[in-house]
């Protein structure tokens, strides 16, 4: 029996979330659906970062074992049957121990803004019609990446042992009608990018921005951060992994 990773894109909108729940329409739960189709068999898929209800994805991956053979008219089989808001994008042949959750080396997630009403970004975009100054976002942005203990920007009720986390990147830019904000990280806690996202936006807009938000990321608190930034701006835009399986890609 082999191992895949199985490589796709998604819009969340219509979703409960990335991974399978009872009672409620998931990624996971068509994906499965439409593999259990094409191959005649039942699939258990494992997911690489798990997205909540309504955030979408430009990549993200599963795992699976198969003794099927898989190919390019496979992938594009598997896209016929699936609904239009999701799209398998590839399928990789991997070592039989690979595992798409912990052998991810970074995570990168980017968060759109917009300020103006627009009917074509309602559900790809936070609207936030409030005046905002990139300079200052960008300072905020600056601050997290000296930080590695994230406690407050952690949602309650989470099952991780560490809230530490290591920031590749961190920084904000504007692109046509959005303010984009970029983040890479190790790993990420549950809440945690909207958390950043919605506390900088606020802080930016008073006059002591810097000191404020380095306490509130001091004080190890999620009572003082805010998470009040919309599920339907944020986008898993990328999981990176060491080229273990990059040779034995079926849609290069």
């Amino acid at each position: 029996m082999a191992r895949y990773f199985l490589e796709l894109s998604y819009k969340g909108t219509n979703y409960a979330g990335f991974q399978i729940q009872k009672n409620a329409n998931t990624i996971q739960a068509e994906v499965e659906k439409a593999m259990n189709t094409l191959f005649s068999e039942t699939f258990t898929l494992t997911g690489s970062s798990r997205t909540d209800k309504g955030v979408h994805a430009i990549q993200n991956y599963f795992h699976f074992d198969s003794n099927n053979p898989i190919d390019e008219i496979k992938i594009y089989n598997l896209n016929a049957l699936l609904p239009d808001d999701i799209a398998i994008k590839n399928i990789f042949k991997v070592p039989d121990q690979a595992h798409c959750r912990f052998d991810a080396v970074s995570r990168e997630y980017k968060y759109f803004v917009f300020r103006k009403k627009s009917p074509f970004l309602q559900e790809t975009a936070f609207y936030y019609p409030y005046q905002l100054n990139i300079e200052k976002l960008n300072e905020l942005a600056a601050i997290i990446t000296l930080y590695k203990d994230f406690t407050s920007f952690s949602k309650k009720k989470t099952q991780v042992k560490s809230f530490i986390c290591d920031i590749e990147n961190s920084h904000w830019h504007i692109e046509k009608e959005c303010f984009i904000y970029t983040v890479k990280a190790n790993r990420f806690l549950r809440g945690m990018v909207r958390g950043l996202v919605a506390t900088m936006l606020k802080i930016s807009r008073g006059e002591n921005h810097m000191k404020e938000f380095r306490n509130i990321i001091e004080a190890r608190d999620c009572r003082v951060a805010d998470f009040s930034a919309a599920p339907q701006g944020l986008f898993l835009n990328a999981v990176t992994y060491n080229d273990f399986f990059q040779k034995d890609s079926f849609n290069k």
